[in-house]
């Protein structure tokens, strides 16, 4: 057992009631032979006293050794608890004595345990407290040091703005030196002192800039004054200008029937031309290149000009902005609210109308022909589509017989198709129209036609547009070059065009009648007696033409399409009966109608299974320019017509004889003819000689 130096103890039973108290005083009083007492009398005094103090032990200590000196009072504790426990099981009664002994040394161990617990906490509290003064040095410190540092920022902030202050005169554009010290007066720019000091030299350039200054506002309050004298002097000038008005127009007026009785319409011409300023650029272009062309060449040609000029004017007026329109579109905005939002449908139908929507003003041209006859073209343009489309129209000088077979001739449907090979007029020439269709769900502008009229490729050739299908452009912006280069030969074609509807027109009101008129000019193409009759002429849709078992080779050969016209023709002799489907390109007459025709006698005979129908198809399809008569060849369909009839005659009379068939023969021969038939396949003479008269092969 290790002895713990500690100073002299007190009686047993002091040291236990101080060791149950768990709070110590930090000074302890004690001696060596008696209790303690809380006051000494004078004769204690003289006693040797001692001042005990655990702080001051605590640093004369090692805490290392402190830390051996518990684990060996642990170890004897452990080791006493042992030998009592063992003791106490043996239950010899001699034992007693040992196992108060062993306990005694156990009290003392664990008074030793308690000391070294309170040194403990001593040095433990001793280590806090210096570890909070340190902290507070630092903390110090580091104070110190932030209000430096702030310091510091402080100092730069105030040297960056020194260095960054401009004062206003930077701002002021001086001249340059060379031209300061070469303009400037002496007593100003005192070459002596401000080539040598930038200060000075910067006070006297702005004191030069004040004294230029200083003489341009003077220059300022003349020219002021002059232009208040000319502005007086325009207002005079605009005073007789506007009085001169007034009578320049009762002159014109007065002028008026000199213009008529000359015909010259200069009042009328200043109209239109002011109206045409207001014109989207293809319809100006059509305007100024059709009236060129009127006054050069063809005196028949009427251009005009028609609409609304003040929704003209309105369209390119910018949107005035005021607080009564914001008012207004708010009023408006809360009864649209209060009001049920239009469905999908109504939407799409509001964006279609936009989007298909015409120019106020529009273009008429009026061709004339010889006899008469009018054709009246209005040409629109649509503005969010940028093309334009044309509608026709038809006035004739005579009224003319209504015939049911013309019905389509003079329609503006059919009227214009084809004008040039292939422009049927029922797609949008631009290509960028078909993305506008699919954003508001138009297919197809061929649904709209008859309402905006057609697009044809010629009617935007004549505004000067040109949508190229090869190479896309952007922008595509009207050309007179382009417009001017297609006039000439496109009112040539519609006056052709007119022609030959109106003579189509009379022809089939007497076909219709069954007579196939037939002009002095073209007599000697025909013998004096033709037999076979036009019983029946119709016209008839594309699709009754396309289910003719005799009209394949037509339609295969690309022919016949839905944009020609087609018509049925009977032509009878006896019991015969002669069916001819025509073909009748809107072309006509450059382009010659096509006959497919089916013999009805003794069966059904065409050109799949007869030669001799197959050479009375090649008399008119083949050998038409014998027919087309005088220029401009509008008589080649009835002249084609009377040679049907006159090779059917030519077909029945040389038909050999049926002998089974009592009787004459029904179809006596009364051409002349060389030969009746030649060759294997046994073809007939369908070739007629003037003025001989007869008939021979070709």
């Amino acid at each position: 057992m290790v002895a713990l130096p500690l100073a002299p103890q007190p009686s047993t039973g002091s040291a236990m009631s101080s060791d149950s108290s768990k709070k110590r005083k930090p000074k302890v009083i004690r001696t060596e032979g008696g209790l303690q007492e809380g006051k000494r009398g004078k004769a204690d005094a003289e006693q040797d006293v001692r001042y005990y103090s655990e702080e001051c032990e605590v640093d004369l200590r090692d805490p290392i050794k402190d830390y051996e000196l518990y684990r060996e009072t642990c170890q004897e504790l452990q080791r006493l608890m042992a030998e009592i426990q063992e003791l106490k099981s043996r239950g010899i009664k001699d034992n007693a004595s040992e196992i108060d002994e062993r306990r005694i040394q156990s009290c003392v161990h664990f008074m030793t345990l308690k000391k070294l617990n309170r040194l403990a906490h001593i040095r433990l509290k001793k280590g806090r407290d210096q570890t909070h003064e340190a902290k507070q040095k630092v903390d110090a410190y580091h104070l110190q040091l932030q209000n430096l540092l702030y310091e510091v920022m402080h100092l730069q902030k105030e040297i960056t703005k020194c260095l960054e202050f401009k004062s206003k005169h930077e701002e002021i554009e001086l001249v340059s030196l060379e031209e300061f010290y070469k303009e400037a007066p002496t007593e100003i720019s005192r070459p002596t002192i401000t080539l040598s000091e930038p200060h000075q030299q910067t006070l006297a350039r702005l004191d030069w800039e004040l004294e230029q200054r200083k003489r341009l506002a003077e220059k300022y309050k003349e020219c002021l004054t002059s232009k208040e004298k000319i502005l007086k002097e325009i207002e005079v000038k605009k005073e007789y200008l506007s009085s001169l008005q007034p009578r320049l127009n009762s002159i014109m007026q007065a002028s008026l029937p000199v213009q008529e009785y000359l015909f010259m319409p200069f009042d009328q011409a200043h109209k239109q031309y002011e109206t045409a300023r207001h014109l989207p650029p293809p319809l100006y272009v059509l305007f100024v290149q059709a009236s060129a062309y009127g006054q050069a060449c063809d005196k028949k040609l009427v251009v005009a000009i028609e609409g609304s000029v003040e929704e003209a004017k309105a369209l390119y007026k910018p949107p005035e902005d005021s607080q009564d329109d914001e008012s207004d579109s708010d009023a408006e905005e809360e009864q649209t609210t209060k009001r049920r939002r239009p469905t999908l449908g109504v939407q799409l139908d509001d964006k279609r109308k936009e989007m298909l929507k015409r120019h106020p003003l529009s273009v008429t041209i009026d061709l004339k022909c010889k006899d008469d006859n009018v054709l009246h073209l209005t040409f629109y343009y649509l503005m969010n589509l940028n093309v334009m489309t044309v509608k026709a129209k038809v006035t004739t000088a005579v009224e003319m017989t209504t015939a049911i077979s013309a019905g389509d001739l003079l329609s503006a449907d059919s009227l214009l198709s084809c004008l040039y090979p292939g422009d049927h007029g029922r797609k949008t020439p631009n290509p960028a129209n078909q993305f506008q269709f699919d954003k508001v769900g138009i297919l197809t502008l061929s649904d709209y036609v008859t309402e905006l009229g057609h697009p044809y490729v010629w009617v935007q050739k004549l505004g000067g547009l040109h949508f190229p299908k090869d190479q896309p452009q952007h922008t595509v912006t009207a050309d007179n070059s382009l417009s001017a280069s297609h006039m000439e030969l496109t009112v040539k074609l519609l006056r052709t065009r007119l022609q030959s509807r109106l003579a189509l027109h009379k022809q089939f009101a007497s076909l219709e009648h069954g007579v196939v008129p037939v002009s002095s000019e073209c007599q000697h193409l025909f013998p004096t007696k033709i037999v076979s009759r036009l019983v029946k002429w119709a016209a008839i849709p594309y699709e009754d033409y396309a289910e003719l078992p005799y009209t394949k080779d037509v339609i295969e050969a690309g022919l016949a399409e839905d944009t020609h016209l087609y018509y049925m023709a009977l032509i009878e002799r006896g019991t015969a009966k002669l069916q001819a489907a025509v073909v009748l390109n809107p072309g006509y007459s450059t382009l010659p109608p096509i006959f497919s025709l089916c013999l009805n006698w003794k069966g059904e005979r065409t050109s799949s299974n007869d030669d001799n129908i197959r050479a009375m198809e090649s008399e008119v399809n083949v050998n038409y320019k014998e027919l087309w008569g005088p220029k401009p060849g509008y008589q080649l369909l009835t002249n084609q017509l009377q040679r049907l009839c006159m090779v059917l005659d030519v077909y029945l009379e040389t038909e050999p004889h049926d002998t089974s068939v009592e009787g004459p023969k029904e179809f006596p021969q009364e051409k002349m003819c060389l030969r009746l038939v030649r060759g294997p396949m046994r073809l007939k003479p369908f070739k007629f000689n003037y003025p001989q008269g007869f008939f021979s092969h070709r």
